[in-house]
């Protein structure tokens, strides 16, 4: 029984039964029309070939209209030229598709509207719906599926396009940076994937989440996945794709003065090896402070003020280099400002207190700085800058239930300009052993180097420890709420998480993410197993 047939029986029944029954009292409108539309026919009609009209002409049972037709709209193989589709913003009976596009020879056209068509009363989708021809004398039949996931993420992301590039005597690895693929799909609002109407052949297998949807390949802006050797149609095998987003090669994007005596050098890619001289005679006193902004792409230089206009800079990285003239025109200077880098007076176990600055220390005179205890108690401690020259760490051994007074007497700190510190004074408390919780994992199946880390649900890495074989893996002192666990495969055993590489063909390191949240107690210990796989 087609759908059609079932909704004018329904019709009839209901008209049959207020007949017979002709009870007084308020009609309940009967039930609610839960059913997509329902495709009539087309014209030229479905799967066609020999395909040669520039006018499409769909017929549904029902008024339709479109919803995110621009998002959802995927033509396989892609067009120049987007097609004009009405009706636009009202609802009709027919779709009609205007090709503004010369088509090509023997190929098998998909134009899928994915979820965007539904009935105008009741908002039923039709789902993946697909109009298919060939401008040759059969329609392609074959077809891949599989699906999608993110090599470091725990969630992935949705509408993501799956492509594949005919690999024939003109292909090159770089073609995804300068064509259109040539079969495309998209996911829609899941992971998974299926391309259809494929023909044979041998062909290069990716994905892409962009902004645009453009389909060319922009490494700046999109993630990319893809399978490292040829797919050769047909073939009986489902597909998995992990997207990643590349380390740019090396750019110098900008270099100016923010302030007085501070320049700052921005760049994207892979700055490892970055390097930045000054060319100019300067005074034989003129000491800078070069510093790595964190996360933010961005060397800073920090120097006293001379009497120059500009500096000429030579900026290197292993095939970069380049010089460049930054103008001197600020006139102000940057003050010295010294805050905690604690976000309250509760200092956690798994905290080491720091003192962040706003401009690079460059001096530190311990014994201005003391701490002590509730019971005015001497705390010894170690004091350390770190590399980005932004935070001093105080050091020292932390009770629970405890209470700390830290003063720094004014010349305890000088920055990059030669400027001090007034008097800081911070005080501190310590909560109860009972007031943190405990993670045990029991990490099975080892065979290489992993790295175990705690993260939030923020994706806020708490703690991490590398392993090399099975063992029981502990995190204590960790705060009541909900934690994630990950596995990273350290493969060069360089202890951090690496990306892939397409012109290279590497793929990122594999991750895995334990099934379920870790939800922390008070005085409570959490036990699992995490068997990698």
């Amino acid at each position: 029984m087609n759908h059609r047939f079932f909704k004018i029986l329904i019709v009839f029944l209901i008209a049959l039964t207020f007949t017979k029954c002709a009870k007084r009292g308020r009609p309940t409108g009967g039930e609610k029309d839960e059913i997509p539309p329902i495709l009539i026919s087309a014209s030229p009609s479905q799967e066609s070939i020999e395909f040669d009209a520039t006018k499409i002409r769909i017929y549904f049972d029902e008024y339709v209209k479109f919803k995110d037709l621009n998002k959802k709209l995927i033509i396989s193989p892609p067009l120049k030229y987007t097609p004009d589709i009405t009706p636009v913003g009202t609802a009709s009976k027919v779709i009609t598709i205007k090709l503004l596009d010369t088509l090509k020879e023997n190929t098998t056209y998909t134009i899928n509207f994915g979820n965007s068509i539904l009935d105008n009363n009741e908002g039923n989708i039709l789902e993946s719906f697909k109009y298919v021809f060939s401008t040759g004398k059969h329609v392609d039949s074959l077809q891949i599926s599989g699906d999608i996931t993110d090599a470091f993420s725990r969630k992935t992301a949705s509408d993501i396009l799956v492509m594949l590039y005919e690999m024939d005597s003109t292909f090159n690895d770089s073609i995804i940076y300068k064509e259109k693929p040539t079969y495309v799909t998209s996911t829609l609002d899941s992971t998974n994937f299926e391309l259809t109407n494929l023909k044979e052949g041998k062909y290069l297998l990716m994905a892409l989440k962009q902004p645009n949807n453009n389909y060319i390949y922009k490494p700046k802006q999109d993630k990319i996945g893809f399978y490292k050797e040829p797919i050769t149609l047909p073939i009986d095998t489902t597909f998995k794709i992990s997207l990643f987003k590349e380390i740019l090669p090396f750019k110098l994007v900008k270099a100016l003065e923010t302030s007085k005596g501070h320049i700052i050098f921005g760049y994207e890619g892979n700055a490892e090896n970055l390097s930045v001289t000054l060319l100019d005679t300067v005074p034989s006193n003129f000491k800078p402070e070069i510093v790595f902004e964190q996360e933010k792409d961005t060397l800073s230089y920090w120097f006293k003020a001379i009497e120059k206009d500009s500096l000429l800079f030579e900026v290197t990285n292993l095939n970069y280099k380049d010089t460049i003239t930054v103008k001197l025109k600020s006139a102000k200077k940057d003050s010295l400002v010294l805050t905690s880098a604690l976000k309250s007076n509760t200092l956690n176990p798994r905290d080491t207190f720091a003192i962040r600055s706003r401009i690079p220390i460059s001096k530190i005179d311990p014994s201005k700085i003391s701490i002590f205890d509730k019971d005015t108690i001497a705390i010894p401690f170690t004091s350390e800058v770190n590399s980005y020259k932004n935070k001093l760490y105080l050091k020292f051994e932390q009770q629970f239930e405890q209470q700390y007074a830290i003063k720094v007497l004014p010349n305890g700190i000088s920055d990059a300009f030669g400027d001090v510190n007034d008097t800081l004074s911070y005080n501190l408390r310590t909560k109860k052993l009972e007031d943190y919780g405990v993670i045990n994992l029991q990490v099975s199946n080892v065979t290489s180097p992993i790295i175990i880390q705690i993260i939030t649900e923020k994706d806020e890495l708490i703690a991490s420890k590398a392993i090399s074989s099975n063992q029981l893996v502990t995190f204590k002192n960790l705060l009541p709420k909900k934690y994630i666990a990950r596995a990273i495969f350290d493969d060069n055993e360089n202890g951090k998480w690496d990306t892939g590489n397409y012109l290279l063909k590497t793929h990122p390191e594999k991750t895995i993410y334990f099934d379920k949240l870790l939800e922390v107690r008070a005085n409570w210990d959490y036990n699992e197993t995490f068997l990698l796989k």
